[in-house]
């Protein structure tokens, strides 16, 4: 697969190179020398095997083309790494190496070690994404523009305002990414630390502790709560990050033209129009989250799995969990440059209020007209001015005014009021400041 051409540009670089074979059998070994260490300080193993076994590991060369040759035998990376491992030592430690393990316990504390520095860069990147929004928040919370609905304008809302559920919807998901849990597995071959008896719990708290992971109730080979739970928030990330990119991509359309991704020497250029200015970040980030979704989806229903052990659900776990953690990672850098740099355009927002002749503003001339006469005739006439300043191009209080049988009925300055997009957001600006507030307290 040519992998740096079609999935790579969709991931963060940063993760992708902390994220490759040497890290993974590095974090396999991590996992081995503090079992090792647990074991020595509870007396299970003799006084400098750990220490011995570690000068010796560390210093190894391991081979990852074979390991990831001998997973076609084994079927997991854990078995032949083992097997290296284990010929890197001299016969009197060999029998000290993975003792009481299984390949799951190496595998998935493994996985947990990679991730646990993605989670820390994905909450630092939704952070800045929280700082930059909220600037664009302050600055637009009275900048008037368009809301739609079914994709047809509706009525005047904010920029402020819609910003503010962009934040709140990254903000949310971060604090459930922030609570999710990264634990340690081991339990041996059947998940009860088989040869142990009781100290094996000892062992497994022990070794969460050293790690720096999460201590689970008990081993989790096939209680695929803790992966559930990460995919799903990775995925609530993706999902608010998609909203982002999709309403500023719509916003960025040359006929609607209210905002713009920030400039940058060739971003969004055409091979073939030089007039152009493609939403390349808006792009990158939802072909990124759409694939996050459809590696969700494998974790999903991978969720139950058979009897002490999985037979191909754990398995198609590791791929679509790593895979979903880098993707999201460069969604949100993209997402943090895009608020960052957002270019906002008042003037076209101020344009397309217009679009109508400001027949946008039935509903409140609809309103003021009922106490006159009454809510059908009301919104008859609100509705047929509307469409004569759409058709004629005239100011919807001009057509108002022409109304036949409107005239005489509304002094010009209620009329205005009413007309005036200005004068009816609604909580939109306290809807600001409550959003602000909510975001800064954590």
């Amino acid at each position: 697969m040519p992998a740096a051409l079609l999935q790579h540009p969709f991931m963060s670089q940063t993760a992708l190179a902390e994220c490759n074979t040497d890290a993974m059998i590095a974090a396999m070994l991590t996992f081995e020398l503090a079992l090792a260490e647990v074991q020595e300080a509870h007396g299970a193993l003799p006084e400098g095997v750990s220490g011995e076994m570690r000068d010796l590991l560390e210093a190894h060369a391991f081979d990852g083309q074979a390991i990831a040759a001998g997973i076609a035998s084994g079927g997991n990376a854990a078995i032949p790494f083992v097997k290296q491992a284990r010929s890197a030592l001299p016969d009197e430690l060999k029998r000290y190496f993975h003792q009481g393990a299984t390949s799951q316990d190496v595998v998935d504390t493994a996985l947990m070690l990679l991730l646990e520095p993605r989670l820390a860069s994905l909450d630092a990147l939704l952070l800045r994404c929280r700082a930059a929004a909220t600037a664009l928040m302050v600055t637009h919370d009275e900048t008037v523009m368009v809301g739609r609905t079914l994709m047809q304008q509706a009525l005047p809302i904010t920029f402020g305002v819609k910003v503010a559920h962009w934040a709140i919807g990254l903000e949310q998901a971060r604090r459930r990414l922030a609570g999710v849990a990264l634990p340690v597995q081991f339990g041996g071959a059947v998940g009860v630390h088989s040869g142990w008896d009781d100290p094996g719990l000892d062992f497994m708290d022990a070794l969460a502790e050293r790690l720096g992971l999460s201590a689970p109730v008990l081993p989790w080979h096939t209680d695929r709560q803790p992966i559930h739970a990460l995919g799903t928030a990775l995925d609530a990330v993706a999902g608010a990050a998609e909203k982002l990119a999709l309403d500023v991509a719509l916003l960025t359309q040359t006929e609607v033209g209210e905002v713009a991704e920030p400039a940058a020497p060739g971003m969004g250029e055409s091979s073939s129009m030089p007039h152009k200015r493609n939403p390349v970040r808006c792009a990158l980030i939802r072909g990124a989250v759409r694939q996050v979704h459809g590696h969700t989806t494998v974790l999903l229903n991978a969720a139950a799995q058979p009897l002490e052990r999985g037979l191909g659900e754990w398995h198609a776990e590791w791929a679509p969990l790593l895979d979903g953690a880098l993707l999201l990672e460069g969604a949100l850098e993209q997402a943090a440059v895009l608020f960052e740099g957002l270019e906002v355009h008042p003037e076209a927002m101020r344009r397309n209020l217009a679009v109508t002749g400001g027949g946008i503003m039935a509903e409140p001339v609809s309103k003021l007209l009922v106490p006159i006469l009454g809510q059908d005739v009301a919104k008859r006439i609100s509705a047929e001015a509307a469409e004569t300043a759409r058709r004629q191009g005239i100011p919807y209080a001009e057509a108002l005014e022409a109304h036949p049988e409107l005239q005489g009925q509304l002094a010009p300055e209620a009329v205005a009021r009413a007309t005036d997009p200005a004068l009816y957001l609604g909580s939109s600006k306290r809807q600001v400041r409550r959003a602000i507030t909510w975001l800064q307290d954590e």
